[in-house]
């Protein structure tokens, strides 16, 4: 598979750019375990054209985790062009435009999913965009507004005539948010139209290496986007590679391997955050490193409840001394989490 030059070889897997978890500090772990592209945080058009300090800093990207693009959002064609042009000189592979966020404060102004319901100004602003920067764009879109408007075949073909290298989409349409199950029927129907000569990359509902293979095989899709199964789970992208090339499931990593992983993944969110942002923006990583512990209820209450670097540490040394080697698929009983 390629976008533009960018050589992504056969079956990429990609993480898909969310926003307080894919930061620097993650998207290490997970390109530790085979992710072949990763995005930033999404980064908000208006606060990046207004130097805010936080839209400013997800445009740090490190020589570790390329390649990897810049996702935007926004609803006003301008602020849109001139994000991507301050986005360019971070010196990304790609700029990829979110038309897929669903967040009512995001999708209400017309931005993010928001745009499925003006296609005339998305296809306007894609346009645009491609012709304003000289790196690849890429867009990241759903089904549709609704079920009654799941128009994406229409729009991929608009898309694609306007200049895009790729298209990401969600089988969902922004009506449903994140509930249901993601119909990937329309995204097949997208990427088997004869009119369309770019990548097309599913997105949803990939929990591990199994559906992983079912996507790829039933729908011929370039590549799959990974979004809340990553979640304190990075070695998903080990699991399905390994299963695509042999047929054969992994184990789960021991309780050693996720304790040395998470304590990693902390020491770098601490390099890259202030103490208190980088412990509050690690917890939901951390209760899920761990899911899956028998009784693990009151274990779990501690690491989402620590103020202190030295008590997560602690809390997770707990767990690496009365678990050791057990991996959670070593038992068949109902966990209580």
């Amino acid at each position: 598979m390629k976008i533009g030059n960018i050589t992504l070889g056969e079956f990429p897997l990609f993480l898909a750019p969310m926003e307080d978890i894919t930061d620097p500090s993650f998207r290490m772990v997970c390109k530790m375990h085979g992710a072949d592209f990763m995005y930033t945080e999404f980064v908000s058009s208006d606060g990046l054209i207004r130097d805010g300090k936080k839209s400013i800093k997800k445009l740090d990207i490190y020589d570790f985790e390329r390649p990897i693009g810049i996702q935007l959002y926004g609803h006003l064609i301008d602020s849109m062009v001139e994000a991507a042009l301050i986005s360019e000189q971070a010196n990304p592979e790609l700029i990829d435009i979110n038309f897929g966020c669903p967040v009512k404060k995001i999708a209400n102004r017309g931005a993010g999913a928001g745009m499925l319901r003006n296609i005339p100004l998305m296809i306007e602003m894609t346009a645009a965009i491609v012709k304003a920067v000289k790196l690849p764009v890429t867009v990241k879109t759903r089904l549709g507004w609704d079920d009654d408007n799941k128009n994406i075949v229409e729009i991929s073909e608009r898309l694609q005539d306007v200049g895009i290298k790729a298209l990401t989409i969600h089988g969902r349409t922004r009506a449903q948010m994140y509930k249901g199950e993601a119909d990937w029927t329309l995204i097949g129907a997208v990427k088997n139209n004869p009119r369309i000569n770019i990548p097309i990359i599913g997105n949803g509902d990939i929990d591990g290496a199994v559906r992983a293979k079912e996507m790829f095989d039933k729908f011929g899709v370039d590549g799959i986007m990974i979004g809340r199964a990553t979640v304190g789970r990075p070695w998903i992208f080990t699991e399905i590679k390994h299963y695509l090339k042999t047929g054969e499931l992994l184990p789960e990593p021991s309780v050693n391997e996720k304790a040395d992983l998470a304590l990693q993944h902390l020491e770098k969110s601490l390099e890259y955050k202030e103490g208190k942002r980088a412990i509050f923006e690690m917890r939901r990583h951390l209760s899920n490193y761990f899911k899956g512990l028998p009784h693990f209820k009151e274990t779990r209450l501690k690491l989402l409840t620590a103020l202190e670097v030295d008590e997560i540490k602690s809390c997770i040394k707990e767990i690496r001394e009365k678990w050791g080697d057990f991996r959670s698929e070593d038992k068949t009983s109902i966990y209580n989490i």
